[in-house]
């Protein structure tokens, strides 16, 4: 397993991390048994939300810390805050948002529940889900003052924030912002298409998100891709689909054969081949997809390999 730096730190972690949001889903021992195949994989980050089965994924995965008799300092544990849901608003095991809340006692509040839920007494890093267009900077400024000082949360980011959103908050708080979470993978690569575009009117011109890639590599803040093998939001897998993706699972399968590896690791290799060097949130908690999708950290593709997997997802270069 590579690792990667986070930020502008001197914190180094796996450049592939295991995602915590299906995890209420599990029992406390299958839960254990993705975090067991995570580590022999060399995964050493966890990533959650407080909103990720309403809190439940946290809690199994608290317990599945015990059960697993996994060391709190084997990993890296990072959560998110700032959405507050609404359980009239569903769509099958999702729950909506009816706001999002960057007030001062709602992010120490959801600290402290996060901490109770998983059973640890400090976050490596706490994130800022989504940005809120009433985030007041100084209540935000003074919330990670005193997580900071308490010791709860050791390094702070956002997710899915523009460059200027991220400007803008740095203006008010004194922590460096290390993390960004966007959306990418090679069914959602309007991050770069729109850079190929320049100068062009076609659908990817468009600038949906104010140069993010742009900026991270400029910045050095570290980019972290979720849903690496999903198209749309949350619509379905590409991996496998050969009704909507047969030319990009030829070429995923191909290039599996190759290097000895699945179509999951190479979708992966895909992401970390991009000079942003960026951090892999995997979605899975099977332990063999976990294992498996891990692998694409050691594979090395060439540019033309990269670009023959761009191209057969459906997008063209100008």
């Amino acid at each position: 397993m590579q690792s990667v730096n986070i930020g502008q730190s001197n914190w180094q972690a796996s450049n592939v991390a295991l995602g915590t949001m299906r995890m209420a889903t599990l029992t406390p021992a299958q839960a254990a048994d993705a975090l067991n195949a995570a580590l022999e994989a060399g995964i050493n980050f966890i990533d959650s939300a407080d909103i990720y089965g309403n809190g439940a994924s946290e809690v199994n995965f608290g317990k599945a810390l015990k059960l697993a008799g996994i060391k709190r300092d084997q990993l890296f544990i990072q959560s998110k805050g700032g959405i507050v849901l609404d359980p009239q608003r569903s769509h099958g095991d999702l729950v909506f948002g009816q706001r999002y809340d960057f007030s001062k006692q709602h992010l120490l509040d959801a600290v402290d529940g996060i901490l109770q839920r998983m059973g640890v007494d400090y976050l490596d890093a706490f994130l800022l889900h989504r940005p809120d267009p009433l985030m007041e900077l100084d209540e935000v400024a003074a919330a990670f003052d005193e997580l900071e000082t308490s010791g709860k949360v050791r390094h702070f980011g956002v997710s899915n924030f523009n460059p200027r959103q991220i400007e803008m908050l740095k203006t008010a708080v004194k922590q460096p912002l290390l993390i960004n979470q966007v959306q990418f993978s090679l069914a959602h690569t309007g991050m770069i298409d729109f850079g190929m575009h320049t100068n062009m009117q076609d659908q990817g011109s468009i600038n949906h998100d104010g140069g993010i890639i742009e900026y991270a590599r400029q910045t050095k803040m570290t980019l972290q891709t979720w849903s690496p093998f999903q198209f749309g939001l949350f619509e379905g897998m590409y991996i496998d689909d050969d009704e909507h993706y047969p030319e990009l699972n030829q070429e995923l399968a191909k290039l599996a054969d190759k290097y000895g590896v699945s179509k999951n690791a190479i979708a992966v290799a895909w992401i970390l081949r991009h000079p942003a060097h960026m951090q892999v949130l995997l979605g899975t908690v099977n332990p063999q997809h976990i294992l498996d999708s891990a692998k694409g950290s050691n594979v090395q593709l060439t540019k033309q390999e990269w670009y023959d997997l761009y191209l057969s997802a459906g997008n063209i270069l100008p």
